[in-house]
């Protein structure tokens, strides 16, 4: 039906002559073929392991180092706060996905376009969904390659070394392995196709963050002095820098750090629009079921690998926890092959709504057919594209802090704010009225000073190591002792 329904000319969808009913059958044929609206059998458990995968991404390994950035007072108020106003707004997002009876906003631009006006909507949502969804594709391009290749040296039994011209270190070429993956997995046409490949990494996301903290309880380094089940008297738990304009900075990267934590906002109405809904039974009820179980497995997955992480190691904690862990060795590998398999699963969660965009375009706008070569070309250059600016820029922990100030705090944590207090309108100095505000001020903050540390971290890398290089010192750092 889709291939008759969809041979129109090209101006043939404005042509007024054309028979209303076959405009609208042409319409929900489209919409069966998008990527988002073509299957709406899904279970809250759907919602719940999708959650999951979006939300606890790699950058539960760094965060550590951004309690170390933080310090625990601080650190342990940010991480407590954001898990808080991130619940509150992602509720905000599942209330508003049918707030207009009788219409669902399957897509985050669509409920943009509801409150700010079919322009403008496009203008402010587009934007920075885009820029998000895009920029955590780069970042798991560049994870996904320094765990399998962290993979590779354990199982293969090479030593690390700590040198910028060896040849052991060949990051580049292990980004482009795991991207090989997505050039095939890209092409699994809807959300609800992806399913298995989402539950597989919720329960990796579990498993390495399990691992991560619990090893750590128990590492032993005769040199330094650890023992099992203790912390090294000479662990230090001050900040790294050693200027206060560098600690500044570091302070307003670890932000955006924690910020990119909860990054699963950008996602979610396209994710319940895989759910059924009635107006008996709406979709909100399973979705916020899912919700609420995902962000129990977020709270036992950030929290103490955090806490723990920054603990036993201090300041000494490099970008990725997993890299500071030498035994069991054969767990570690596996830790960090759970890694992969995480990041494969997220990847593909955060690309299906841009391949949504780009397809819907292309066959709405720009009256292209729709077919599966269509698919095949956009996906693969999309891929293409993340595996080259990862490539350029292989700085896991400066990517973090830039992109989750710059667009992850609006999406997360203020834009669902400003969109409730359009639709609902709540009564001034009302307990929601306030709420909304808070967040919207703490969002504010986060998008203007993260940026900031992260960019810096950045350009300091790009300047050590250079870009485009086949090496990348993935060792171990040395604790600093105090």
């Amino acid at each position: 039906m889709l291939g008759t329904l969809c041979q129109w000319p090209r101006a043939g969808i404005t042509d007024f002559s054309v028979n209303v009913d076959k405009l609208k059958a042409m319409k929900k044929a489209i919409d069966q073929w998008l990527p988002i609206t073509s299957s709406r059998n899904a279970k809250w458990w759907y919602s719940a392991f999708h959650n999951v995968t979006a939300m606890v991404g790699a950058g539960v390994l760094s965060l550590p180092l951004a309690m170390s950035k933080l310090g625990w007072g601080p650190g342990v108020t940010v991480l407590v706060i954001s898990w808080i106003v991130t619940l509150y707004t992602l509720w905000q997002m599942v209330e508003m996905h049918e707030v207009v009876p009788g219409k669902r906003f399957d897509r985050y631009h669509e409920l943009g376009q509801h409150v700010f006006g079919e322009k403008l909507g496009l203008w402010i949502v587009v934007p920075q969904q885009l820029v998000v969804e895009v920029a955590v594709d780069i970042v798991y391009m560049v994870i996904g390659g320094e765990s399998l290749k962290k993979f590779h040296d354990l199982v293969s039994d090479k030593p690390c070394k700590d040198t910028k011209d060896t040849k052991d270190t060949k990051h580049t070429s292990f980004i482009m392995i795991f991207a090989s993956v997505h050039f095939v997995l890209s092409h699994l046409p809807t959300f609800n196709s992806i399913s298995a490949v989402s539950l597989a990494a919720a329960v990796m996301s579990l498993s390495y963050s399990t691992i991560a903290w619990t090893t750590s309880l128990v590492q032993e380094d005769v040199q330094y002095g650890y023992k099992a089940n203790t912390r090294a008297e000479t662990v230090f738990d001050g900040y790294k820098a050693n200027t206060r304009a560098e600690t500044v900075f570091d302070f307003f990267s670890a932000l955006g750090a924690v910020a990119f934590a909860y990054a699963g906002h950008n996602v979610v109405l396209e994710i319940q629009a895989t759910i059924p809904s009635t107006p008996q039974k709406p979709s909100k009820g399973p979705m916020w079921r899912g919700v609420v179980v995902a962000y129990i497995v977020v709270a036992l997955c950030y929290f103490p690998v955090a806490l723990i992480g920054y603990w036993i190691f201090g300041n000494g904690v490099n970008e990725n926890i997993l890299f500071l862990l030498e035994s069991p060795k054969w767990l570690i590998a596996m830790a960090n092959l759970f890694v992969v398999i995480h990041v494969i699963g997220s990847y593909q969660i955060y690309a299906m709504p841009v391949f949504d965009m780009i397809e819907t375009v292309l066959v709405k706008k720009l009256n292209f057919y729709p077919s599966f070569m269509l698919r095949f070309i956009t996906r693969n250059v999309y891929v293409a594209l993340t595996m080259f600016v990862a490539i350029t820029f292989p700085f896991f922990g400066g990517l973090l802090g830039f992109f989750g100030g710059f667009a992850f705090a609006p999406t997360t944590y203020f834009l669902p704010c400003i969109m409730w207090l359009a639709i609902k309108k709540p009564r001034r100095f009302s307990l929601s009225w306030i709420a909304n505000w808070f967040c919207i001020i703490l969002g504010l903050g986060l998008m203007l000073v993260s940026p900031l540390g992260g960019l810096r971290t950045i350009i300091i890398k790009a300047d050590t190591n250079g870009l485009y290089s086949m090496n990348s010192n993935l060792c171990p750092s040395t604790p600093r002792r105090g």
